[in-house]
């Protein structure tokens, strides 16, 4: 229903017209989109765990970006990194702070401070890393590590640098209702208790409205919106085989065996030492569990309380756990997230791979500082 809704947009002209427009206003200035983009995906992530919804950004952003001399790379790197830090960092995301916190029996505001630190020491480390691979590739587009797409991709995302389109008014009024549905999609999900049906729903109805609009016409509005629907239909095949293996370890009970020795793993340690191998048991938990909140009503009753008996508060445990599924998320290749993301913007998962392996490193280092911290500074306010 996004590819459909999308397809009937791009018909309209004003997706090509606006970024046309955009490119104008901001040009010598394209490299502030980063930061600022990154920062709504993290806000997101943060509050109410950003994830699945982000998939309808990759086909507005990722054609913004090639247009501003970037990569699709740079527009997931934006999407996938800003939302997922965000998760990594969460303060008051109902789907892995809320749940995690009251499994373990603590109150989620709890270890608050130490979230946030996380989350801004992690957002500011992201963003430069990805602000300087963007200059990069700006300054020579050999550098990109999907050079040899370069061309391939803006004549899918039918880059903005060789559109002539005016930008007119029936376009911007386009473009309004464009983006208030994405607006009313968050604001769905977020408290509105909206799933994939509510937004297939919201996205259908929006399409039909802009097609008429736009005057596309019967034929029109429909070939467009088949058209958009068949180009993400592998996305929609890569994110039912990426769920079936998640399946397939409920079913056959493997899950509950590694929680098993991960708790037989961790008794006995002293509590340094036991955040931090409680983070590392936590990453390899999130590769056969990437449902945050799934991993959290799974593993924070049986490894809270052991939390107990190494002298690490409940909280600390919660903040391992969330930060430990937020990095994992950000390449495990079970997620519909990572792998529908990559499939829209055309970038292959081994590419993906050696984009992020310094962020993956980076992230994990400032992570397990700010636990081992935190267990020195126990009794605290944190």
């Amino acid at each position: 229903m996004i590819g459909g809704f999308i397809g009937v947009v791009t018909a309209t002209g004003a997706i090509d017209a606006g970024i046309k427009r955009a490119m104008t206003r901001l040009k010598g200035r394209e490299k502030w989109m980063i930061p600022i983009l990154m920062g709504l995906f993290a806000l997101g992530g943060t509050t109410e765990g950003m994830a699945e919804e982000t998939l309808a950004f990759y086909v507005l952003l990722t054609p913004v970006m090639i247009a501003a001399g970037y990569d699709a790379l740079t527009a997931v790197a934006v999407i996938l990194l800003g939302a997922g830090v965000g998760v990594l960092g969460s303060t008051v995301n109902a789907f892995s702070t809320v749940i995690a916190s009251d499994a373990a029996g603590v109150a989620f505001t709890d270890g608050l401070i130490l979230r946030l630190a996380i989350l801004v020491v992690c957002f500011a480390a992201t963003v430069a890393y990805v602000m300087w691979y963007a200059a990069r590739v700006k300054a020579d587009p050999s550098k990109s590590l999907v050079f040899d797409r370069k061309a391939e991709n803006e004549a899918h995302f039918r880059s903005a640098t060789d559109i002539a389109t005016d930008f007119t008014g029936l376009h911007k009024v386009v473009l309004l209702l464009f983006g208030t549905t994405f607006a009313v999609m968050i604001w769905g999900v977020s408290l509105g208790g909206w799933w994939m049906a509510e937004m297939s729903g919201l996205f259908l109805f929006a399409g039909i409205g802009i097609g008429l609009i736009g005057c596309l016409g019967e034929k029109g509005l429909v070939d467009a919106f088949v058209g958009g629907a068949r180009d993400l239909l592998g996305v929609a095949l890569i994110i039912g085989l990426a769920r079936g293996i998640v399946v397939v370890m409920d079913a056959g009970h493997m899950t509950d065996t590694i929680l098993f020795w991960a708790e037989e793993s961790i008794a006995g340690l002293n509590s340094v030492l036991f955040i931090i191998v409680m983070y590392w048991i936590e990453v390899a938990l999130s590769f056969f569990v990437p449902s945050t909140s799934g991993l959290a009503v799974l593993s924070m009753p049986i490894l809270a309380p052991v939390g107990d008996f190494a002298g690490v508060e409940r909280s600390l445990i919660v903040t391992a756990f969330q930060s430990a599924a937020g990095v994992v998320n950000l390449i495990t290749p079970t997620s519909a997230v990572v792998m529908g993301g990559l499939a829209i913007a055309r970038v292959p998962y081994e590419r993906w791979l050696r984009f992020v392996w310094p962020v993956l490193l980076g992230l994990t280092i400032i992570i397990m500082a700010a636990l081992s911290l935190g267990v020195l500074m126990q009794g605290t306010p944190t």
